[in-house]
């Protein structure tokens, strides 16, 4: 279960009078026994309606004679005693609970009109299918046939899939939230006929929830009118929060820098990270930082690189398989929650990317490629789409697939590799975890390749070896649940992860991996121009939400940046329509998270801060901005203002929790950072690298110039047109810019112009020799500028300067 602290200022002042009437609740529950029953004792578990329950059997005999049933509920012959509509649903989360003995619904209409048919509050509950203490409650009370009795004759059940419909989930967390001052999952919310919410929590203990159901039973029966206003009350203050209507204003110059401020505050300077266990990665602060840093060369790099090396030696880092776990439990990064979760993968992936292209070090390149073999390896389908999670438990128990024994070790490797590998991640026959080890680095493996006088790369190779001998036996173990659904929003973020380090670490491979699964969503998740959020079982289902587009079309930007193939930017904006014509708020601007729809929600989000990843509207501002740059099309850019001004007023309050959408704002206001970047209303792209030749580090810069355009020469042979020059941005200690080798131009005459002019088209390279000097201030990130002007056969545009921040090794 996460909990989080409730942060976010609102204006609550003070609750309805009967907000007494929850306080005594807890009183209450202190001192009823909770009603114990016979397990043999099926009185209020209803049978269904004969049509539903041949559609019920139905779907139980299509799952083919290998189906296990999740319950401890069986026949003799281990046919499942329970099953309800959840087993039409294509969720796992959902078809977990299938057979739990609960009158379960999927979220939708028919649970509502049942409850206001018959009068009975909705008991709600939220969660997804690697949630451990979701697996922990399913058990003790979803599970208890004494407690489904109470639920089924008192409520209306409903279970919802948070990864299926977070717009949902952003509603009722919103709520616990205000209700409780802290949030997680499993998410237990009691609602009104109408939805609306009057009482709600997170995970319960079965004596706990047991007393909670009757005491809400006894107060909805004796105080409805009082629960209603409650629930009323509760309801218009969410709706509030999460619509953001305050009045759009400029987004103040100084509150990326307020953000990075705060977020600084936060690190914890002895172990990495921010706060307090548990402790989780924080990605999308890391990802403003390493963006502050590229821009400013302020001393926030530090502060990055102790948090992901921390991380890197920790037990949250899967030191066998590759990849992140979902958060750590202690302030030492050592235990985890076992769980995997796809997005964690592609956004630590991409902030130990930008890590390695800012410092160079050959640790955060391993992380990188590590984690993605990982997703490539283990949590990719054969069309090429991703899957969403793996779980944390095996064999019933949290953590089992992932830790080890000296003796286990022993057995597989030899005795020299073995003695390596157990001084190497600090094994010992006590453990560090339940008896047995949670693999970790004591020390940094930079420290121990100079301890052990053993070159880095070396030490690498010969981890590797060991690595993959103990990964191929782990994998004959029992393995934790994998969650086989694919998430279109999910994916995408895997695909500019692959598509930065095919670009970063020059491995083709990942382009490759990254070009299928956008083919993959292109042929399954679009249909007639649709896109759809989920597929699972060969089947796409629910409309794809607001964040599904927006990260969709970032990730084929992307795909252009890194092949240049123009069908990808035409697919952008094909997307971006669609995104601006579903969702777009036309009334304060910014983006609703799911479209318009006949389901009844007490609100319609918009959801613009931070959760575990970056916002729909951040990415949103972010992607409408590239697409502006590539495209020469201003609404977009103009859509990326107006989005985000509609947010400034709560950015301001608070910046750290909209580090996504600064990091955004940074680059619509500046320009983006990284060694590619577009100019002329796209019509040029320049891209630099670094070449070495004769131990001599030479500057190329790659110039592709659209057909029809063209830039000056750097002598362009008349005076009144701007050349093309390449130099430091400003002065350098430390490095001296020589040779400079301009290509040989093109000299043509056009209509608008007296006199030949010397070009460039087409395809150009410049080269620069880059040579270090000795100086105290020296540093590796050396900023050029390229300056050009471009023109077509009917004008020329204003002169343009592309700056880059290089990372050079001395």
């Amino acid at each position: 279960m996460r909990k989080f602290t409730f942060i976010q200022i609102i204006k609550v002042q003070q609750f309805p009078v009967f907000y007494s009437l929850l306080l005594i609740i807890f009183l209450l529950m202190s001192i009823i026994p909770t009603t114990q029953g016979e397990e043999n004792s099926l009185q209020g578990i209803a049978p269904y309606p004969q049509a539903l329950n041949t559609s019920l059997q139905t779907a139980l005999k299509a799952k083919g004679p290998n189906y296990k049933p999740r319950t401890e509920h069986l026949f003799d012959n281990g046919q499942p005693k329970f099953t309800n509509r959840l087993i039409l649903e294509d969720s796992p989360y959902l078809l977990q609970h299938a057979h739990n003995p609960v009158d379960w619904f999927p979220w939708g209409n028919e649970a509502f009109e049942k409850a206001n048919r018959e009068n009975k509050p909705i008991f709600l509950s939220i969660g997804y299918s690697t949630c451990h203490w979701c697996h922990v409650m399913e058990r003790e009370s979803f599970d208890d046939i004494t407690i489904a009795r109470l639920m089924n004759e008192k409520f209306i059940c409903i279970k919802v899939d948070r990864e299926r419909r977070p717009e949902v989930d952003e509603i009722y967390m919103t709520a616990v939230m205000m209700i409780t001052g802290h949030g997680g999952w499993p998410m237990s919310n009691f609602l009104t006929p109408e939805g609306k919410p009057f009482y709600g929590g997170t995970y319960f203990r079965p004596d706990t929830f047991t007393n909670l159901l009757q005491q809400i039973t006894l107060l909805w029966q004796e105080q409805q009118p009082k629960l209603i206003t409650q629930a009323d009350y509760i309801a218009n203050v969410v709706n509030q929060m999460t619509t953001a209507s305050d009045k759009a204003r400029q987004l103040g110059k100084h509150a990326i820098q307020e953000a990075v401020t705060d977020i600084m505050a936060k690190h914890d300077s002895f172990l990495g990270g921010f706060g307090n266990a548990p402790k989780f990665p924080s990605e999308n602060w890391l990802l403003l930082l390493l963006e502050y840093a590229h821009r400013t060369h302020e001393n926030v790099l530090a502060v990055v690189e102790k948090s992901l090396m921390e991380m890197a030696q920790g037990g949250i880092y899967d030191q066998i398989g590759g990849g992140f776990h979902r958060y750590a439990t202690d302030d030492h990064w050592l235990v985890p929650h076992f769980e995997k979760m796809l997005y964690n993968q592609a956004h630590l992936a991409r902030a130990y990317l930008l890590a390695y292209q800012l410092t160079g070090k050959l640790v955060y390149a391993t992380v990188a490629k590590q984690t993605l073999d990982y997703v490539l390896r283990e949590m990719t389908s054969p069309q090429g789409g991703f899957y969403s999670a793996t779980d944390a438990d095996s064999e019933d128990e949290e953590g089992k697939f992932f830790v080890w024994t000296p003796t286990q070790i022993r057995a597989v490797l030899d005795k020299t590799e073995a003695e390596f590998a157990l001084n190497l991640y600090d094994v010992t026959e006590a453990g560090n975890f339940e008896g047995k080890n949670i693999l970790y680095l004591p020390m940094s493996l930079e420290d121990y390749a100079k301890e052990h006088t053993i070159p880095l790369a070396q030490l690498i190779e010969k981890i590797d070896l060991i690595r993959t001998k103990l990964r191929l036996t782990r994998e004959k173990r029992e393995a934790p649940l994998r969650d086989d659904k694919i998430i279109t929003a999910w994916n995408a973020m895997m695909i500019i992860t692959l598509a930065m380090a095919a670009d970063i670490l020059e491995e083709h491979r990942y382009l490759v991996a990254a070009q299928r699964a956008a083919h993959f969503i292109s042929s399954k998740l679009k249909k007639e121009q649709e896109l759809w959020r989920v597929f699972l079982n060969d089947t796409a289902s629910i409309p794809a939400h607001q964040e599904d587009y927006a990260y969709l079309i970032e990730a084929l930007i992307s795909l252009y940046d890194a092949g240049s193939e123009h069908v990808w930017l035409e697919h952008a904006q094909e997307l971006t329509d669609g995104m601006l014509q579903h969702f777009w708020d036309k009334d304060t601007g910014g983006f609703f998270m799911s479209r318009k729809s006949d389901l009844l929600v007490i609100a319609r989000p918009k959801s613009p801060d931070d959760s575990a990843i970056p916002s729909g509207n951040a990415v949103s501002v972010r992607a409408l901005a590239m697409l502006a740059t590539r495209t020469g099309i201003e609404r977009y850019r103009d859509k990326a203002n107006t989005t985000l001004n509609a947010f400034s007023s709560a950015i301001a309050k608070q910046p750290s929790r909209y580090a996504y959408m600064l990091l955004a704002a940074d680059e619509l206001l500046h320009g983006e950072v990284g060694m590619r970047r577009y100019g002329a209303r796209g019509a040029v792209k320049a891209t630099v690298k670094l070449a070495t030749e004769e131990q001599k580090t030479w500057l190329v810069i790659e110039l592709n110039i659209r057909n029809g355009w063209h830039i000056n020469a750097h002598n362009p042979l008349q005076n009144d047109l701007i050349p093309t020059v390449l130099r430091f941005n400003k002065p350098q200690q430390g490095w001296q810019l020589e040779q400079i080798d301009y290509p040989k131009p093109i000299h043509r005459n056009l209509s608008w112009k007296q006199g030949t002019l010397a070009l460039y088209e087409e395809t150009v390279h410049l080269r620069g020799k880059l040579i270090p000097q000795t100086s105290e201030n020296a540093t590796n990130l050396v900023p050029i500028r390229l300056k050009f002007q471009a023109c077509d056969d009917k004008m020329c545009l204003p002169p343009e300067q592309l700056v880059f921040n290089i990372f050079v090794r001395k």
